[in-house]
């Protein structure tokens, strides 16, 4: 028998090549051709998840049935989900390590044990370290079941015979299929596991979340393909060097993708925080230059988040310029805007822009605060603390009208926010009962906004 030659497959976008190459023909990247054994069965062609239907069928007769979610105890994890985990659905969370993937998913399981059957499969972890950490957690339930297995067909079989309600898998780059002869956590083996355990969760009708981890870039170590093959795939996002964590949803079959969960890391495991603005304003300093309120949306909530902006003399014959938690180039684009249309000069000033709580500002509403708390700082003038801005800075010095301006105006009146500075496009859809209770005060570009504040 002859012997197998070796194929090249790349590790960011799945390319194939039978020879090597420095840089990926298929997505441009260098060094991410791995040499691996082809396949002794080919892909999609196990029989260890049972047969398919090959029967065609018109889309009139196909019956619509309401899909099953199983609520997993954790608002938070619920909205992202989209309202609870879908039954047959196959579930991604990823995030970098210690970020809480595991935490959470213990959690989960001392909720849904009470009335379902749990299997949580371990490729990482011994059954006696998982057992410290759940009573870390104060996890107890009877019907939470450990399985430490790396082989796919061992595990598949086990969830055949043991009719488990949900199923966890940590971590897939950890698992194996035998019939596969590369080595575990390379693009073949990823792929191979993944799709056995989709036609698992679709064949019997059981839930599968699958824990990923990332690379040095912060994506999903393995193919690309790994997240078409998923239903729904969920990042979770926070610096090590805070207790917050934001839990994201990329890509949703059953939902939508534009929820987030906020939860805090304790002692005791990830609490759900109910209240996130609250949480981003808490211990903002009184009476400071260089600091103001903005409201932004993450999909249907408004959340409060503190903008802090600092303009001093440079050291150097280049200004500095530094963003954490807001795109470098906007606030570049903010400088020259103010510099051009409001007359405040930063061409020999350092500055830095920082958003609280580790939270990053993605919607271009933010652009006004982003403005007020820079000449804040500038003029060494203090925004007032009940003050909140909001509104999309153009080229031309004029502010924009945002979406769900009624939702930002209420989230900070409930929050105890007295002054509202919006875009003057956005005034008239305020229902009256607002303008009654807060200062709206309407502005149509950056001067007006300025003005506004020297009022106070």
């Amino acid at each position: 028998m002859s012997k197998s030659k070796p194929i090249y497959i790349c590790s960011e976008c799945g390319y194939e090549s039978p020879k090597w190459f420095g840089k990926c023909p298929g997505c441009n990247q260098w060094n991410t051709m791995n040499e691996e054994l082809p396949n002794s069965t080919p892909l999609g062609k196990s029989n260890i998840t049972g047969s398919s239907s090959s029967q065609i069928m018109a889309l009139d007769d196909i019956t619509e049935n309401v899909e099953k979610r199983i609520s997993t105890g954790n608002n938070e994890f619920d909205r992202v989900l989209g309202g609870g985990i879908v039954s047959g659905s196959l579930v991604l969370i990823s995030g970098d390590p210690g970020i809480g993937k595991s935490t959470i998913l213990l959690q989960i399981c001392h909720h849904l044990g009470k009335n379902l059957k749990v299997l949580y499969v371990s490729g990482e972890e011994s059954a006696n370290q998982i057992k410290m950490r759940a009573n870390r957690l104060g996890v107890t339930t009877n019907n939470l079941f450990i399985l430490t297995q790396t082989d796919v067909s061992v595990i598949v079989e086990t969830i055949k015979n043991e009719k488990p309600d949900l199923v966890i898998i940590d971590s897939i780059q950890t698992m194996v299929y035998e019939e596969v002869t590369s080595s575990a956590g390379s693009v073949t083996q990823v792929r191979e596991c993944t799709n056995i355990f989709m036609h698992t969760a679709k064949g019997l009708g059981i839930p599968i979340i699958v824990v990923g981890h990332v690379n040095k870039d912060g994506a999903i170590a393995g193919p690309k393909v790994l997240e078409h093959i998923v239903d729904t795939v969920l990042y979770f996002e926070g610096e090590k060097n805070y207790s917050y964590r934001i839990l994201r949803g990329v890509k949703n079959r059953f939902g939508s993708t534009n929820e987030i969960g906020v939860f805090e890391m304790t002692g005791e495991g990830l609490k759900e925080v109910l209240n996130p603005s609250l949480m981003m304003i808490s211990g903002r300093p009184k009476n400071t230059s260089g600091t103001c309120v903005a409201c932004v949306m993450e999909g249907t909530r408004p959340i409060l988040a503190e903008v802090q902006g600092l303009v001093c003399a440079t050291g150097f014959g280049t200004p500095r310029r530094m963003s954490t938690g807001f795109d470098y180039n906007r606030m570049s684009m903010l400088l020259a805007v103010l510099e051009k249309r409001a007359g405040y000069f930063f061409n020999n000033m350092d500055a830095y822009i920082n958003v609280v709580g580790g939270l990053r500002l993605d919607e271009p509403a933010a652009d006004l605060t982003v403005a007020l708390a820079l000449v804040s700082s500038l003029k060494d003038k203090a925004v007032g603390d009940n003050i909140l801005a909001f509104g999309e800075v153009g080229l031309a010095g004029e502010i924009r009208a945002v979406s769900n301006c009624e939702q930002r105006v209420s989230e900070a009146y409930r929050l105890g926010f007295e002054k509202c500075i919006i875009p003057f496009h956005n005034y008239k859809s305020l229902t009256k009962e607002l303008k009654i209770n807060m200062d709206i005060v309407p502005v149509r570009n950056i001067r007006d906004a300025f003005s506004a504040l020297v009022e106070e």
